[in-house]
């Protein structure tokens, strides 16, 4: 992580216990963002406190922080079973939840904890043989953390600290059935430090916090602008045959480092990324159905410099702190207001500047007003010049895998590997 550049009150000043303090310092973070200032004094006290903030400004420190600071003040009264963690903080997708354990980890090095995480997708055994060795705090997502507690690997009976991040992505991603589950087998909200952040908190959200928390103190950093000042948003106006070529003339123009490019659908994503590899990119592409070990190894190759470009759906919208992002592109403009500030939200991160260019295609060009009244502003419009258009190098589709490849493999249609699996939910 970064030094935090956002003004605020300063960290030692807050009352915060040794170990806290030295994980802090150590990871460069001395002045607090807004929301970790106003919440945390409230969070502190073992009050609860519903957090909504922009995207990128510290609202997983405030939590983690909270959260660290309130076990270390309130030890166990009685000998603990391992099977009973003491804090649970849930999050809607495995990205989310992978760097909620990272910052943990980092923030958390001096606490004397032990971290367990855990999601869907992959490393079954291994997770719930880490949660059989005993956890004090447990980071997953819903749909993995209601399949082991339903094995009874954990038990929720002496949980100290709830976390819900993210809350209206849980909504969107229909999970809410998940969390009331989750919730009702909790100790009583008045027995327990609830905390629940967002960069949305709507009136879904705090229903269910008002019913599943102890009266929480709504906490709003809203400024005139939705979107912060120090991402540049361009947007332009071509025709769907023309997104592709303009696409390459803007990479071409910008040679931007680090690059994400939004969509709307999955074999849009196939396309691009289809199109950008035969034009001499190298490109990663994140998608709901891209297996995790994959997910994790792309992730980490965009980090590292290895693909400049990444092309994304929306479950690479939210919540990820991926630092240096200079540009993103949002090829197809996005079907919600929301989704549009997530999504930019990935560039000028603590505090430095990025470029968010913005395609208002013949598809998607009806989103925008709707868009602009959410941001408070009309996003400058930009010319497509001759010269931004270009003519891109055919690239070859993969071939259809249809019933009748399936037959050449001596496979029938709908029966052996081709049978439909049950599934848990693209995010959990």
């Amino acid at each position: 992580m970064s030094e935090q550049l956002l003004s605020g009150m300063q960290f030692n000043q807050m009352s915060l216990p040794e170990a806290v303090l030295q994980g802090l310092t150590e990871a460069n973070y001395i002045s607090s963002t807004d929301i970790q200032s106003r919440t945390l004094p409230i969070a502190l006290q073992g009050r609860d406190v519903a957090g909504q903030a922009q995207t990128g400004t510290g609202k997983t420190a405030a939590f983690l922080i909270a959260l660290f600071a309130h076990l270390i003040n309130n030890p166990p009264i009685a000998k603990r079973k391992s099977d009973h963690p003491r804090a649970l903080v849930i999050a809607p997708t495995r990205e989310l939840a992978i760097q909620i354990a990272d910052d943990a980890r980092l923030l958390g090095k001096y606490v004397p904890f032990k971290f367990g995480l855990i999601y869907g997708g992959t490393d079954y055994i291994k997770q719930r043989e880490t949660l059989e060795q005993g956890i004090d705090i447990l980071i997953g997502t819903p749909g993995r953390i209601i399949d082991y507690y339903k094995q009874k690997v954990f038990n929720l009976d002496k949980l100290q600290v709830m976390v819900l991040d993210e809350a209206d992505r849980m909504f969107d991603l229909g999970f809410i059935k998940d969390i009331r589950y989750l919730f009702r087998r909790m100790p009583a909200p008045e027995h327990r430090l609830s905390m629940m952040f967002s960069a949305t908190l709507s009136h879904r959200v705090m229903e269910l916090a008002y019913e599943h928390m102890n009266n929480p103190e709504l906490i709003k950093i809203e400024n005139e602008q939705v979107t912060v000042d120090s991402v540049r948003q361009q947007i332009y106006y071509p025709a769907n045959s023309e997104k592709i070529k303009l696409l390459l003339g803007l990479l071409k123009l910008h040679n931007p480092e680090r690059t994400m490019i939004f969509v709307n659908m999955k074999h849009t994503a196939d396309k691009i990324e289809g199109y950008l590899n035969s034009n001499g990119y190298k490109v990663a592409l994140l998608s709901g159905d891209v297996p995790q070990k994959k997910r994790q190894r792309l992730m980490k190759g965009f980090e590292s410099g290895e693909y400049p470009l990444l092309v994304a759906t929306d479950v690479a919208s939210r919540g990820l702190h991926i630092p240096n992002v200079s540009h993103v592109i949002n090829y197809d403009l996005p079907q919600t207001e929301e989704d549009y500030v997530h999504r930019i939200g990935r560039t000028a991160r603590a505090g430095a500047e990025g470029d968010a260019i913005s395609f208002a295609c013949e598809d998607y060009s009806f989103h925008l007003p709707d868009i602009e009244a959410y941001i408070r502003h009309k996003i400058p419009c930009a010319e497509i010049t001759p010269d931004l258009l270009v003519e891109p190098i055919p690239y070859k589709r993969p071939p259809s895998k249809g019933p009748r490849a399936s037959a050449k493999r001596g496979t029938k249609p709908g029966g052996g590997h081709n049978q439909r699996r049950r599934t848990t939910g693209t995010h959990s």
